[in-house]
């Protein structure tokens, strides 16, 4: 007898086909959700660094790489050309003031002092013998002077005499008037030869002064020949160390040309490079750290180079307080640049998302730290781990700092760890 078979409801072709049927609407419907509305992108948490915004006390500080140098350097430059014959002393040696360091030969200037002082002496010996001719002069003039003088004198008592003679009619008129005549000639001469004595021993004193002055500028110029010739010896100028000394036997070296230089031991210096974005917050008496065999030490500027080079500039700075034990020239120093007082603020750590957003918005971490979403941040001074908040977030929010290169346009971040 046949059996009536019962036809079933949800056959396994129709489960599968109505399976098929929602998976496909999820698709759509995650595809509209994921493409539609903010662009989202899922990202591993430990792939990423979420760093904390706190308020904590501020300095804006800049990091600097600065150099070691002797307080004071000495320039060697060479004050006469020359051959560099003979080197007394080699590079790194601690020098004496007025200790010889090398020696330069000269020709020209060697014969230019033999010129010099023949010149010298022969000025010397004319200046002897005018002053010889002049005293012999002298002494002539004087006695033609008492010639004239005694014949003056004797044709005044003849004149004299014949006067009173004459008054009492002794002798003749004749005899009387060739006295008179004979003592006025000679009371011409006299008076003439006294003036030529003057003006010969004003012309003489002048010639004189002349010779000496013309001696004493040839003698000033031999001393400075001298001095050139004493120059080729090249001496240190100062107590010190002599650094980047550039001499070799047999090397010419121009007037002037740069020789070496003498380091003074009493002290250091620091010489810092800085970005020339910073140049007009950059002045004397700002203040400076480092860290030095696990102590910290401070520094100053006492002067700033305004020049600027390929972008930088320059400062000295000098320490404050102790000196580091150790320290050597030309050894670099990592240091702390403070361009303010210490003041409190809202602190973000520093990362790569600068690099992407230059400080105008950060992926904040949402509360339940599922999610990270764009929002517009204000950046204001910075130091070497932090930047200043100044608008956008407070103390206590979360934020992601690390980079931003593989986010594109993404304006939300779904945080899961893997």
């Amino acid at each position: 007898m046949d059996r009536v078979i019962a036809k079933k409801k949800w056959s396994t072709k129709k489960l599968l086909t109505i399976g098929g049927i929602v998976a496909l609407a999820g698709l759509i419907g995650a595809s509209i959700y994921f493409t539609s509305g903010k662009k989202r992108l899922n990202v591993d948490t430990q792939r990423i660094t979420i760093s904390e915004v706190k308020k904590s006390a501020f300095q804006e500080t800049i990091p600097i790489n600065g150099v070691v140098l002797p307080i004071t350097t000495i320039y060697l430059d060479a004050q006469e050309g020359g051959r560099v014959e003979e080197k007394f002393v080699e590079d790194g040696t601690v020098m004496k003031k007025g200790q010889p360091i090398l020696r330069l030969s000269n020709p020209d200037l060697a014969l230019n002092l033999v010129n010099q002082e023949t010149s010298v002496y022969n000025l010397l010996t004319q200046m002897q013998i005018a002053s010889n001719n002049a005293q012999q002069n002298t002494v002539t003039k004087l006695n033609q002077m008492t010639d004239v003088e005694n014949a003056l004198k004797e044709a005044e008592r003849v004149y004299n005499l014949n006067k009173k003679l004459y008054g009492q009619k002794v002798i003749g008129e004749q005899e009387f008037r060739q006295s008179e005549n004979t003592y006025n000639y000679n009371l011409q001469k006299k008076k003439l030869t006294a003036e030529i004595l003057r003006q010969d021993s004003v012309s003489t004193n002048q010639q004189i002064a002349q010779a000496r002055q013309l001696y004493v500028g040839s003698q000033n110029a031999l001393d400075l020949t001298r001095k050139k010739v004493g120059d080729l010896i090249v001496r240190a100028p100062v107590d010190g160390q002599l650094t980047s000394l550039d001499a070799e036997l047999g090397q010419n070296k121009n007037k002037g040309e740069r020789l070496g230089q003498i380091d003074v031991l009493s002290g250091f210096k620091v010489r810092a490079d800085i970005d020339e974005h910073y140049l007009s917050r950059i002045y004397n008496e700002l203040s400076g750290s480092f860290d030095f065999a696990g102590k910290s030490y401070k520094l100053r500027i006492t002067k700033v180079y305004t020049q600027v080079t390929a972008g930088r500039f320059q400062v000295d700075m000098l320490f404050v307080g102790d000196v580091p034990k150790g320290i050597r020239r030309g050894q670099t120093l990592q240091i702390r640049l403070a361009l303010s007082d210490e003041t409190e603020a809202i602190l973000l750590a520093k990362g790569g998302f600068y690099q992407q957003t230059g400080g105008n918005w950060i992926f904040k971490v949402s509360e339940s730290g599922s999610t990270a979403y764009k929002v517009n941040i204000s950046l204001g001074r910075q130091s070497p781990d932090y930047y200043e908040v100044l608008e956008g977030l407070k103390p206590g929010d979360k934020v992601v700092t690390s980079s931003y290169e593989n986010y594109g346009d993404m304006q939300e971040l779904v945080l899961k760890k893997e």
